[in-house]
């Protein structure tokens, strides 16, 4: 495990080989306790805009509760998180939020669903109609625009989810560990789907999971989390070509991104 000397040094030369871009959001010496249950300490890092990041650890490192506090559905126990240089005090409407389940509103359609946090922040549902249905026609489900949830597969319910936390426009996604509950094979389909849906609105992307493949293939960086009270205790550079295809996973140098990435969670929660 790193120590703080060396997380900082880390964080330096790491800035320093990163291309130039503006910092989207920055996180400092943020901290969450329950009571005396200290869970997240001292987590600094920042994202550029338009940069697709992920924070990767084991189940119950406080992954999820870090990002509820960036969601700012969760308040800070400690330290600051800022968007745009504003400080976050709570829900934001330029933050888009992706759930580990779809959470979709049975007796709604897809479309309505997709629609349902333009109800929620009052604002004029012919308006967005189109938009909603521009990202279904993205996301490869328009046809289903008037089904309900139950009439879905699970990748397609995900999609919707994603449709829905776009809606607005937000210029931060947040997703919580979205394709867990699904099969190896949907999971990577889902993977393309989301770098191909990047690559189009190119929104700040931060992405929580615990698979160490997954993190290596979608992301410009990755944070791997230590044990409770958790910290970053490594940043990893993935510097694979994009687009980014299925077979990237078989090249040498993927699977050294996820030889480093192993190593240091084992280190880290060994």
């Amino acid at each position: 495990m790193l120590t703080r000397s060396e997380r900082r040094a880390t964080e330096r030369q790491s800035s320093e080989s990163r291309p130039a871009g503006s910092a989207h959001l920055s996180l400092r010496s943020v901290r969450k306790a329950y009571r005396e249950l200290e869970v997240i300490r001292d987590v600094c890092f920042e994202v550029r805009e338009g940069e697709f990041l992920s924070l990767l650890g084991p189940s119950g490192c406080g992954k999820s509760t870090l990002l509820m506090m960036i969601a700012g559905l969760l308040e800070v126990s400690g330290g600051e998180i800022r968007v745009g240089g504003r400080s976050v005090a709570g829900p934001r409407r330029d933050i888009g939020v992706v759930f580990q389940s779809p959470v979709l509103l049975p007796w709604r359609t897809v479309l309505d669903n997709v629609l349902f946090p333009i109800e929620m922040l009052n604002l004029p549902r012919r308006q967005f109609a189109a938009r909603a249905t521009e990202l279904l026609v993205m996301a490869k489900i328009a046809d289903f625009a008037e089904k309900l949830p139950r009439e879905l597969s699970g990748g397609m319910r995900q999609r919707a989810a994603i449709c829905r936390a776009l809606i607005h426009d937000p210029a931060i996604l947040l997703m919580d560990e979205p394709y867990s509950a699904l099969d190896a094979i949907t999971r990577d389909e889902m993977g393309l789907e989301l770098l191909r849906i990047w690559q189009i609105h190119r929104k700040t992307v931060i992405f929580v999971t615990h698979s160490i493949r997954e993190a290596a293939f979608l992301s410009d960086r990755v944070l791997v989390m230590g044990r409770r009270p958790a910290t970053i205790v490594d940043e990893i550079i993935v510097d694979l070509p994009r687009p980014r295809q299925i077979d990237v996973m078989e090249g040498e140098a993927f699977n050294r991104h996820v030889r480093r990435l192993r190593k240091s969670i084992e280190a880290s929660h060994g």
